[in-house]
């Protein structure tokens, strides 16, 4: 049975050590800084524990996320799933549970990835896939090496193991019930100090989270800040101090080749994408629909120019939706079906270039739409309010058809979306969220598209020479 929305409040209700502004924060259910976006993850669950959306989220007693695909089928009423819960944060959202449930299950698709000559750790990660889906837990990760001081063994026990260093950029972490810690960039051959992965809970003893700034708690209100208010999953440095990490929450240990493997030999990162492409086309349909909303109320629709631009903005939109379609479509076995199916690999790493490429695109040709209205609106929906200054503000700031706090309400969504340091981060986050573009361009995966390519171009140049007529 899934949990409800109180049941997951309650669970983030455990002692962790979170930092913010030199501030350890005691719950994150009620500080400023965390409440509201704690209370958008509460609600997903709530739409899957008792909704009318509970039959599409949820299979088995289990949200569809944690079921290993088995077919075509399968494939798409995942991605039906992951479409109810990127719609009930428009896209904003992009560490929802699913994310790390999706990869989760990718493990359990293909076991055996973990089991190498220095460690065996299959049954460690069916373990974490049954556990996650049982209790209907929020699993972030943190897969990203700072600079310096990175994660690694510092004590093998009896028991397990003692870790010490940083992970960076764990997105949603601070919301989450486990982490899990690991590497998805290559790691030289004689890194097996730092070649391992491990899940931990939150609130393991010597575990910290260092948060970046809250976007939620500078939010004024929901009016003004419509997004950042409630949608901020935040970002943080992970600290462990002497981490202890029992052996049966050890994935993969001293193995540069499985720490590697866990990500692009089983199906973890294409269902990743999966999750994250159909997040993307969700949200790209929420951006296009904010640009048609902006053009009515500038009274700019009709005019070529701007239908041209939503013409194009809505041809994006059906580009992030083919990309989705396509993946499911090209479907692949997994281990010869005996791990079910996979979305097909060579769209779904087509969709990471596309995706990094189109946001920025989008969200420019959206700013040129809005024009300098966005940059111009009251401080706050309290000048609507105020006495003197209300009539005023509902004067000047309506347009024909559009009431001026109608107005202003879009105008005030639209720069949280757009230019904000909220949409700013999110701009950097769909280019990067999945690892550096160097990491999943030059993986291996590409090779047979690449001999496809060059075999179509040779076959070509095959085809004729200095004494060829026609």
């Amino acid at each position: 049975m899934t949990r409800s929305g109180r049941e997951y409040l309650e669970g983030l209700r455990d002692g962790r050590e979170i930092w913010l502004d030199g501030e350890r924060i005691k719950d994150v259910t009620t500080h400023p800084a965390f409440r509201a976006t704690a209370a958008s993850f509460a609600g997903l669950h709530d739409l899957a524990h008792d909704s009318p959306h509970t039959p599409v989220l949820v299979q088995g007693g289990v949200h569809r996320a944690y079921a290993v695909p088995r077919s075509y089928e399968d494939l798409v009423a995942r991605r039906k799933a992951y479409k109810v819960w990127a719609e009930a944060s428009y896209g904003f959202l992009g560490r929802t549970p699913d994310y790390m449930a999706s990869g989760a299950a990718g493990f359990a698709a293909a076991p055996e990835v973990f089991t190498t000559d220095c460690f065996d750790g299959a049954e460690h990660a069916l373990a974490y896939h049954r556990r996650l889906a049982e209790g209907s837990l929020h699993s972030a990760f943190t897969i990203t090496d700072p600079a310096a001081e990175r994660v690694q063994v510092v004590e093998d026990r009896a028991d397990g193991i003692v870790v010490r260093g940083a992970k960076t950029i764990g997105t949603g972490a601070v919301f989450a019930d486990e982490i899990l810690v690991g590497t998805i960039e290559p790691l030289a051959p004689e890194d097996t100090e730092r070649a391992l992965s491990f899940s931990v809970r939150v609130d393991t003893p010597g575990l910290k989270l260092i948060s970046r700034t809250s976007y939620e708690g500078r939010a004024r209100s929901v009016f003004d800040q419509p997004l950042s208010a409630r949608y901020d999953e935040n970002d943080a440095l992970l600290v462990c101090d002497d981490v202890f990490v029992p052996w049966e929450r050890v994935l993969t240990y001293r193995d540069v080749a499985a720490t590697a493997a866990m990500w692009w030999q089983t199906p973890a990162y294409l269902n990743f994408v999966h999750q994250s492409a159909t997040r993307f086309w969700t949200k790209l349909e929420f951006l296009t629909g904010l640009a048609i909303l902006i053009a009515r109320s500038n009274g700019t629709d009709e005019l070529p120019q701007v239908t041209q631009a939503v013409g194009r903005l809505l041809g994006a939109v059906a580009q992030a939706k083919a990309f989705v379609l396509a993946a499911e479509a090209s479907w692949e076995p997994v281990d010869g079906g005996r791990g079910g199916v996979r979305p097909g690999q060579e769209i779904s790493f087509a969709q990471r270039i596309m995706a990094g490429e189109l946001y920025p695109r989008a969200v420019q040709d959206i700013k040129l739409l809005a024009g300098g209205a966005i940059i111009q609106t009251p401080a706050s929906g309290r000048d609507l309010l105020h006495p003197e200054l209300g009539p005023l503000v509902r004067q000047y700031f309506r347009t024909p058809g559009h009431p001026a706090e109608d107005r202003l309400k879009l105008l005030k969504l639209a720069w949280d979306a757009l230019g904000s340091e909220f949409a700013g981060r999110h701009e950097q986050y769909e280019r990067f969220y999945q690892g550096a573009p160097h990491v999943y361009l030059t993986m291996q995966t590409w090779a047979g598209a690449a001999d496809d390519c060059e075999r179509l171009a040779q076959a070509c140049l095959d085809g004729y020479d200095l004494g060829t007529t026609r």
